[in-house]
């Protein structure tokens, strides 16, 4: 239980300094995009760029290949955190995982219904202000510091699995182009070879990334969201290790004992001594899961490159508010989803499920700060913007869009701070 806390209370710091640097590197993007650059900013994020594999060629601009490729990486490893906690996490139980899966139902109906209610002649948003930007959200509850209750944070994580659950549902089933059914057996046969690796209990990570790209290329060309690609392989990397840790402590005992045996006098080490720390570092492989080992790899890379780039990349936006007025109903559907339709949401179905006997509450929380997650909910941000580029394509479209997820995140974090902040006695049930 110790172990597991330590786990979380590192994860939780990393994204909250990714929330700050996604931030940083928001800022830098709007701010480059309405300068002397901003044109020169266009322009790199339009440079065309292609692969060639044989007969098949890819050929996307920069900022598809960031969207597409790199969120892929991204995918994955929201696809082994779901995994992880479906396994042995907050969503490993009926009991435990209740409570967060109302939540974010709630959290992701609820905007949906109100941006499907302002926009009956263009529903194809409604995905934008489903979604919840976990960096920034745990980053704004770090900087609180002792003010938040720690029960808040893993509230806040197990509820953001949930919905990048649902956003990836979403993505795979509605935002998709043209289906080429002619490549959905290349894909089946290369996730049936994934597949046999996890069950003939292969433990080596590279040929699972190696048919992954397979994979990838393949979803691609069938003309669903190629991100999906990482997701799928997420579910088929094996969690079990090699060997349990019981032989892992018997084995590594042994070749310490044979270490300590073969010390001399000579200040280098000898052939016995270098065959038991090989020993080790066998079976140190062989210890590890597979998930976690590739799951921590991959979290510095997409909290620190990769998110940070795809901000970067997307968040330049023209200050222009003429694009608002002009597609106001769907800024609004955006805006009002996030603001409202989250804590709505994430509230109203907790307290509605509770009261009806169908959840139950955890006791170190109260409904006041579940109102305030509600509200910090409503960050939409990075998943908001990615959402936006698979729901539109006219730039004007787009432009309006995000300055709308940029305001409405902005007041919903706001709104959740000063919950969390002045809740003093009225935190008590």
């Amino acid at each position: 239980m110790i172990q597991k806390l330590i786990t979380l209370e590192k994860f939780i710091n990393k994204e909250a300094l990714s929330g700050i640097l996604l931030f940083l590197a928001t800022v830098a993007a709007v701010v480059v995009a309405n300068s002397s650059l901003g044109q020169a900013y266009y322009d790199l994020w339009h440079l065309p760029l292609g692969i060639n594999i044989g007969e098949n060629s890819i050929s996307m601009t920069l900022t598809y290949w960031i969207d597409d490729a790199l969120m892929a990486l991204f995918f994955l490893m929201v696809g082994l955190e779901i995994k992880r906690e479906m396994l042995v996490g907050e969503l490993s139980s009926v009991s435990k995982a209740l409570f967060p899966i109302v939540a974010a139902l709630g959290g992701m109906i609820i905007p949906a219904l109100i941006y499907v209610g302002l926009n009956t002649n263009n529903p194809l948003g409604f995905g934008i202000p489903m979604a919840t930007d976990i960096a920034f959200a745990l980053g704004i509850l770090m900087l609180l510091g002792k003010r938040v209750n720690p029960a808040l944070k893993l509230f806040l994580v197990a509820l953001a699995v949930v919905d990048d659950l649902g956003a990836v549902l979403v993505v795979a089933t509605v935002y998709t182009s043209e289906i080429h059914t002619e490549y959905f057996l290349h894909a089946g046969v290369i996730y049936a070879l994934i597949w046999a690796l996890n069950i003939k209990g292969v433990t080596k990570l590279l040929p699972y990334l190696i048919l992954g790209i397979a994979l990838w290329i393949y979803i691609h060309s069938i003309g669903i969201h190629a991100t999906i690609a990482g997701v799928l392989l997420a579910f088929a990397i094996p969690i079990k290790s090699k060997i349990d840790e019981h032989n892992f402590i018997s084995e590594s005992k042994k070749d310490i004992d044979n270490f300590e045996k073969h010390i001399d006098t000579i200040p280098i080490l000898n052939h016995h001594q270098i065959d038991s720390l090989e020993n080790i570092a066998y079976n140190y492989d062989k210890v590890q899961n597979p998930l976690i080992r590739l799951e921590h790899n991959l979290h510095g890379l997409s909290a620190f490159f990769i998110m940070p780039l795809f901000a970067f990349s997307n968040a330049g936006v023209l200050i222009d508010f003429s694009g608002i007025n002009t597609n106001l109903m769907i800024v609004l559907g955006v805006v009002l989803g996030l603001i409202i339709g989250k804590p709505i949401g994430i509230f109203g179905f907790t307290y509605l499920a509770t009261k009806l006997k169908i959840i139950k509450k955890p006791e170190n929380i109260s409904w006041y700060e579940i109102l305030a997650v509600g509200f910090l909910g409503g960050i939409g941000f990075t998943m908001s913007i990615f959402i936006t580029h698979l729901a539109f394509l006219d730039e004007s479209i787009i432009s309006a869009v995000k300055l709308g997820v940029f305001a409405a995140s902005f007041i919903a974090a706001i709104i959740g701070v000063l919950l969390i902040v002045l809740k003093k006695d009225l935190t008590n049930n």
